[in-house]
C-alpha cells in the first residue's frame, strides 16, 4: 500500500486528484449532452421531414463513429479550425484548445446523441390523453413542456440515462490520449514510473467501479423520488 500513500513516495494524491477530475469531465459532459439532447430531440420528434432528417443525421453518424475518433476530430480538428480562423486576422502561431475543454464537449456530443434517443423514447411513452388534455386546458407550450412532459419524460427516461452516464464515465478514460490527466492517464504515468503495471491497472478498475457503484445509488433515488405515485 506504499505506492498509494499519499506525498512524494506514493501515488494516492495524485490518484485523488485525477479521481476528481474525471468525475469533473463526466458531470461537464453529461450537462452539455443533456443541452445537445434538447436541441435534437425535438427535431427527431418533427413532423418536419428536413428536421427530422437532421436528428437523425446526429444520432446515426455520432453513435456509429467510435468515440475515439470523434475525440480525434475534437482535440485536433478544433485546434486546426481555431487557428485557420485566426489566420484570417494575422495570427499565424499554433493554437492549442484546452483538453478538458476539448475532452468534455467531444464525450458531451457522444452522451448527446445517446440522451437524444433516450428522451425520445421516453416522451412516445407517455400517454397520447396527456397531450390532448393540456391542449383542452390551454396550457402554453412552455408550461405543458415543463409541468406536464418534462416530469413524466424524466420517470421514464432515468433508468435508461443512467446506463447513458455510465458509458460517458468510461469514455472518459478515452481522453488521456489528448494529455488530460484523468484516472486512466495518472496510471499510465504510475505504471511507467513504478514498472508495475498490474497493480495500477487493477486499482484503475477499482475507482471506475467504485465510482459507477455510487453513481447507480445515486440513480436508483432519483428514480425512486420521480416515480413517487406509480
Amino acid at each position: 500500500m506504499e505506492l498509494l500513500s499519499f506525498g512524494k513516495t506514493g501515488w494516492g494524491d495524485e490518484l485523488l486528484i485525477a479521481t476528481i477530475m474525471t468525475i469533473a469531465v463526466s458531470i461537464t459532459a453529461m450537462l452539455i449532452g443533456f443541452l445537445f439532447a434538447l436541441i435534437f430531440t425535438p427535431l427527431k420528434l418533427s413532423k418536419s421531414k428536413f428536421l427530422n432528417l437532421i436528428g437523425n443525421c446526429y444520432t446515426t453518424v455520432i453513435r456509429g463513429v467510435p468515440e475515439l475518433l470523434v475525440i480525434y476530430l475534437f482535440f485536433f480538428g478544433g485546434s486546426g479550425a481555431v487557428m485557420y480562423v485566426a489566420s484570417i486576422f494575422g495570427y499565424n502561431e499554433y493554437i492549442e484548445i484546452n483538453a478538458f475543454i476539448t475532452g468534455s464537449f467531444a464525450i458531451g456530443i457522444i452522451s448527446g446523441a445517446y440522451s437524444t434517443e433516450v428522451f425520445r423514447g421516453a416522451i412516445q411513452s407517455i400517454d397520447k390523453g396527456q397531450f390532448e388534455a393540456s391542449k383542452v386546458l390551454g396550457l402554453k407550450k412552455p408550461i405543458h413542456f415543463f409541468k406536464v412532459i418534462m416530469p413524466q419524460m424524466l420517470r421514464l427516461a432515468i433508468p435508461n440515462l443512467s446506463n447513458v452516464w455510465q458509458i460517458t464515465l468510461k469514455d472518459t478514460s478515452l481522453i488521456s490520449v489528448t494529455g488530460l490527466v484523468e484516472i486512466m492517464r495518472q496510471s499510465y504515468i504510475a505504471a511507467g514510473s513504478t514498472r508495475d503495471p498490474l497493480f495500477f491497472y487493477s486499482f484503475a478498475a477499482v475507482l471506475y467501479l467504485l465510482l459507477t457503484y455510487l453513481s447507480m445509488k445515486l440513480i436508483n433515488r432519483l428514480e425512486v423520488r420521480y416515480s413517487r405515485g406509480y
